[in-house]
This record gives C-alpha cells, sequence and structure tokens, in this order.
C-alpha cells in the first residue's frame, strides 16, 4: 500500500488536473455559445441562396445549365473533405469522424483521395493510411466565409478538371450541447433535390414565388453555384466546430466529475492509511512500556 506521504501528492496532482480541466470546461462553454450563434446567423443566408438555387436549378434541361449540376456516368475518383479538429481533449469527436470516414470508404467500389480540415483528423488518416491529397488546419477560431473560401474553390476545381467525379463532405452536424452527429452530403455535382435541413431552406406552401433572372439562368448559376459549394463548405465547418466545443465542454465536466471523485476515494484511502500510521505507532509505544515494566 501507498505511504501517505505518496497519498497526499497524488490527491494534489488530481486535485490540480481537476482545476485544469474546470477551466476548460469554461473556455468551451464559452466557445461553444459563440459558435452557436455564428451557426444559427449563416443558416439565414444558407435557406435563401437554397431557395433561389433550387428555383433555377429545377428547370428542364438543368444538367445541361451547368457542368457542377452534371452527374458523370462513369465515376473514376472519389472526392472527401474530411472536417475535424485542431485539438484534442474533446472525447470521441475527433476519432468518430475517423470511425465514420473508415465505415463508409474503406471498402468503397471507386478510388478516394480526401481532404483534411483540422490536424487531430490529417493525422489519424495519415495513420491509417489513407490518400490524404490537400490539409487545411488551424483555422481560426471564428473563421470568415474568406477563411474557408480555398476549401471551396480547390473542390470545384478538382470537379471540373475530372480529378474527381464525384465530392462527399463529411462533418459533424450540431444538433444541441447535448447531440452532434457526424454526418456525409454529396457536394458535387451538387445535390438540389435532398440533403441535411432542407425542410428548414423549402418554401412555406403557397403560390411560388416568381423571379426574374438578370442577365439570365446560365450567368446565374456561374456565379451562384460556386459560391453556393463554398457556403455549404463553410456552414459545415461553422457545425463542426460548435461541435467540437460542445463535445470537449461535456467531455471536460465529466473529466472534472471523475477527478473529484477520485480525489474522495483517496482521501478515504489516505484516512485509512493514516489511521493505520497511528494504530502502529500506539501499538510501538504500548509494547515499548511494557518491555520497560518488565
Amino acid at each position: 500500500m501507498a505511504s501517505a506521504r505518496e497519498m497526499r501528492l497524488r490527491i494534489r496532482s488530481v486535485k490540480n488536473i481537476s482545476q485544469v480541466t474546470r477551466a476548460l470546461e469554461a473556455v468551451s462553454a464559452s466557445k461553444v455559445r459563440k459558435a452557436e450563434e455564428a451557426v444559427k446567423a449563416t443558416r439565414a443566408y444558407a435557406g435563401k441562396a437554397w431557395q433561389v438555387l433550387t428555383h433555377v436549378a429545377k428547370q428542364p434541361g438543368r444538367e445541361s445549365l451547368h457542368p457542377l449540376l452534371t452527374k458523370r456516368a462513369d465515376i473514376k475518383n472519389t472526392l472527401a473533405v474530411v472536417i475535424t479538429g485542431d485539438r484534442g481533449l474533446a472525447g470521441g469527436y475527433n476519432t468518430n469522424v475517423i470511425r465514420f470516414v473508415g465505415r463508409k470508404f474503406d471498402h468503397y467500389q471507386h478510388p478516394v483521395h480526401f481532404v483534411a480540415v483540422g490536424r487531430k483528423g490529417r493525422d489519424l488518416m495519415v495513420r491509417r493510411r489513407k490518400n490524404v491529397t490537400a490539409d487545411f488546419s488551424n483555422l481560426p477560431a471564428a473563421p470568415t466565409f474568406m477563411d474557408v473560401s480555398a476549401i471551396g474553390r480547390m473542390v470545384v476545381d478538382e470537379f471540373l478538371q475530372g480529378r474527381a467525379d464525384e465530392v462527399y463532405l463529411i462533418y459533424t452536424d450540431f444538433i444541441s450541447m447535448a447531440r452532434q452527429e457526424t454526418v456525409i452530403k454529396r457536394l458535387l455535382p451538387l445535390e438540389v433535390d435532398g440533403g441535411e435541413r432542407v425542410e428548414e431552406y423549402e418554401a412555406k406552401a403557397g403560390p411560388a414565388a416568381a423571379y426574374t433572372y438578370e442577365p439570365g439562368e446560365s450567368e446565374i448559376l456561374d456565379e451562384i453555384i460556386p459560391r453556393f459549394t463554398g457556403l455549404q463548405v463553410y456552414q459545415a465547418v461553422l457545425e463542426s466546430q460548435a461541435s467540437e466545443h460542445a463535445a470537449r465542454m461535456i467531455a471536460m465536466r465529466n473529466a472534472t466529475d471523475s477527478a473529484l471523485e477520485l480525489v474522495e476515494q483517496l482521501k478515504l484511502a489516505y484516512n485509512k492509511v493514516r489511521q493505520q500510521a497511528i494504530t502502529n505507532d500506539i501499538l510501538d509505544i504500548v509494547g515499548g512500556a511494557n518491555a520497560l515494566a518488565q
């Protein structure tokens, strides 16, 4: 059994760890509120962009309007954009995303190369010998659209130049503080007949809106589709960051609770060791007194 001194040192060490985890929980709680506000602020713009895009792209002959709407019959290469975090201490947040990627693409019928957004995901995929061709790490804590637009431009270029025949986006959808889900959506060719949260973007029941487009549908699609592709990536990054902060806050709260519980157990064990030491000292004194009395 450990000595009383060793028990005291261990209690102090666990208390210090609990203070660190409590501080990290407070920081994550502050960040997740800001990240949640950013997610909600962009959903309104994404909704309007989706309404205009679907209205134009659902016109007859949509696949001839723009190459980003055209499904390719012969798929030779697949690109997957995987969004994780740059830091750990977030419970199973990063590993859950990579496990999801493994389930979807380990036995995929086409060759797959990956774009890693986040250092942790990049390291995990490289360790698992995934074909990571690009890396976007160390994004700002509160990224703007310009900070993420390079990812969208690269994805569009890969698709237009034929290096990718389909593009998927894997990220963690922020549903609530206690619930985050890893999801996958097809980014290119652009889907306008489904996807996550479509009900929020669809127009409500009633007469369909009539739009007059200037200079024309093709010119508008040339501008709006690449922008909307980048917007989807940006929205996914914001969703993932909010999910990461929420996961880290919960993980640090659980770590703090476990540390405090361990401190109580160590205190009980320390008191037993201390009581045993006192009992041994008393027995030694009594034994010495009896020996002197004889």
